[in-house]
């Protein structure tokens, strides 16, 4: 028997108490030092075997293939699954926990080794046992030793893939989230565009760039000397194509007396320090992390561990109540029904290492970029010419 949900130990969750009441022999394991899926729940009776599967569809999906599938194979008379493994360089420093084999679910995009041979560079997608998302985006996944605490970039890894063989993307993009990118990365795969999007923040997106991991990097850095978006960060090796302008600030929900009618300074002040107040963050490296450590001033409020990737899950978390506030766009405020206070126009470019300006799916970009229904488009989302 196979279940899904019910086997962690929240007042609803009641799969594992029923399976409680077999016996013969009843539990054999509830709880696995696995990342994601440690509360499976393993039993039999009278021979025939019960698996409870955690609700979340990550952990599902991986603790089926740690512990499901091989037995079902087996009991079929059929041997080990082999899966295809591609040897790749972690492209940034992996944290893990101590004492539980942790799966890293990885993005796949091709780049040069020292000897200008074809390699790959392996980006994690993110952590998180509920996101679909993730998993359908991710190529492959590596595994993280339970003792292992700290995977440091550069570090070879092997990837097994999700699917039979790897598809590489006719573009790729890495850097920071934009509801405006989105966009065109939409109207590119209407075109017949395969893109993939990699959201590392714009500091690991311009990295990747100078590695020529990527074809377009996305980023929003401001240089502190010359007051000036991007450009200063540029290298003889790298072209800037221009984007759009954007407004950045803090969202609320309506009618928080903490945050309405004042500047985003003056609230800021005031709630840093109280516990009762929680934020949501971003991750390191992105220009919206910057800007929010700028505002703060070494002030570190409850929430600020709560690290998303991108603008829309800021909303989400001030909207669902799991945060009092964030920093994201006005534009994603306003759809959201949130309060908004601006903290810094900024702009958002597209980084191109010059040896992959004249690829396909880099040509294709900037034309789409170009075309004025295109700019009229963008104005729509809320970005500024």
């Amino acid at each position: 028997m196979l279940l899904s949900g019910g086997t962690s130990k929240g007042a609803g969750d009641v799969s594992y108490r029923v399976v409680a009441e077999l016996d013969n022999p009843g539990i054999v394991a509830h709880g696995v030092a696995l990342k994601p899926g440690k509360p499976i729940c393993l039993a039999a009776s009278g021979g025939r075997a019960v698996v409870v599967l955690p609700g979340f569809p990550t952990s599902a999906i991986f603790t089926f293939h740690e512990f499901v599938a091989p037995v079902i194979r087996l009991l079929a008379g059929r041997g080990a699954e082999e899966r295809t493994v591609v040897p790749a360089r972690l492209a940034v420093k992996v944290n893990s926990e101590i004492g539980r084999t942790e799966y890293v679910l990885v993005g796949l995009v091709e780049t040069a080794d020292q000897g200008g041979e074809s390699a790959l560079a392996a980006y994690p997608m993110g952590q998180g046992s509920g996101s679909v998302t993730t998993f359908s985006r991710a190529d492959g996944f590596t595994t993280v030793g339970r003792h292992e605490e700290i995977v440091q970039a550069g570090t070879m890894v092997n990837v097994q893939l999700l699917g039979r063989e790897l598809q590489l993307a006719d573009l790729v993009v890495i850097g920071s989230h934009c509801v405006a990118l989105d966009y065109l990365l939409g109207e590119l795969q209407r075109l017949g565009v395969r893109s993939k999007f990699l959201a590392v923040g714009s500091t690991a997106g311009l990295d990747a760039a100078k590695r020529g991991e990527c074809d377009v990097a996305g980023v929003h850095l401001l240089d502190p000397k010359t007051n000036e978006y991007n450009r200063p960060f540029l290298t003889p090796l790298l072209e800037l194509v221009p984007g759009y302008g954007r407004l950045q600030g803090i969202v609320f929900r309506p009618g928080d007396a903490r945050f309405e009618g004042r500047t985003a300074e003056e609230a800021i002040t005031d709630v840093a320090g109280d516990l009762a107040c929680m934020m949501v963050n971003r991750n390191q490296g992105s220009g919206t992390r910057a800007l929010i450590d700028r505002l703060l001033g070494g002030a570190r409020p409850r929430g600020y561990a709560v690290q998303p990737r991108n603008h829309n899950a800021v909303a989400a978390a001030v909207v669902q109540g799991r945060a009092d506030w964030g920093m994201t766009l006005d534009t994603i405020a306003r759809n959201a029904g949130l309060g908004f206070l601006p903290v810094q126009a900024e702009h958002y470019d597209f980084i191109v290492p010059k040896t992959r300006a004249n690829r396909p799916g880099v040509v294709a970009f900037k034309a789409l970029l170009q075309q004025a229904s295109t700019r009229e488009a963008l104005v729509r989302l809320g970005m500024k010419p």
